[in-house]
């Protein structure tokens, strides 16, 4: 199944080797009533079992640029579940659509956890059929995703990491996070004018008071967006630099996390 097209697959390239390509297969789970349908990537070559990492993309949800993502990541390391917290019935086709599709979400934290966690259910009923080592699990998200990832370590979610590419940092107070026991690794743009200081500032008071391991980096000459390769306008661009570093930092921050759970 093909799905990488051309100016995304060579900008991937730079950040990962280029390797065979994983397969992709479609999952449909539901909660309260909803569908939403995700997908597993996985080297279906690979016979020994793998760490797991759940995927929340960007604002655009689950489509063919976050399944290219999903694929660059996942090679022979890991097993990807992409998760749908929209709902089959949304997908934006434009920024209008996806910022009304991600509002909607950040309005009521309580329901974004909530999917989160079916998606991170649906991946854990499938890990014996996937091979996936349930002990190393993770999750990982981008812009919209990086901040829901955030919400899985604030909900108290039993994994070995979340890692935040360029994801909001803001708490909602209806939501507070108890006692954190996941780690968190939370990577930023120094120059990304979405994330002020007064919000890392906040953020970091806020992981300290919840006891939590967690480290926050701030990517010089960075905005927003800057591990997206398809990310092109000014206060949201890709950064080759920051986007080869955060990808090793956050192989470096699993391989760690997940060796403490063996």
């Amino acid at each position: 199944m093909r799905l990488i097209p051309v100016v995304v697959l060579a900008l991937l390239v730079a950040a990962f080797p280029l390797r065979a390509e994983p397969r992709v297969d479609p999952v449909s789970y539901s909660l309260d009533g909803t569908e939403m349908v995700g997908a597993v990537v996985y080297d279906d070559s690979v016979t020994s079992a793998r760490p797991g990492l759940l995927m929340v993309p960007n604002w655009f949800g689950v489509n063919e640029s976050s399944l290219v993502k999903a694929q660059a990541i996942a090679g022979k390391d890991y097993v990807v579940f992409v998760a749908d917290v929209y709902g089959a019935d949304t997908r934006p086709a434009n920024a209008d659509d996806a910022g009304k599709a991600a509002m909607a979400m950040f309005a009521d934290r309580g329901v974004l956890r909530a999917r989160a966690q079916a998606a991170l259910a649906a991946f854990k009923e499938r890990a014996s059929d996937l091979n996936v080592d349930t002990a190393r699990l993770g999750a990982i998200g981008f812009c919209f995703g990086g901040a829901t990832v955030l919400e899985l370590a604030r909900d108290g979610t039993d994994i070995a990491g979340v890692v935040s590419f360029h994801g909001n940092l803001g708490a909602d107070p209806k939501f507070p996070a108890g006692k954190i026991g996941t780690r968190v690794l939370a990577l930023n743009g120094a120059d990304d004018t979405y994330v002020p200081a007064e919000q890392i500032n906040a953020f970091t008071k806020e992981m300290q008071a919840a006891g939590a391991d967690f480290q926050f980096v701030n990517f010089g000459g960075a905005v927003h967006c800057f591990a997206e390769p398809d990310a092109n306008s000014p206060g949201c661009l890709y950064n080759e630099r920051a986007a080869k570093r955060s990808f090793r930092m956050m192989n470096e921050f699993f391989a760690e996390a997940f060796s403490a759970q063996r």
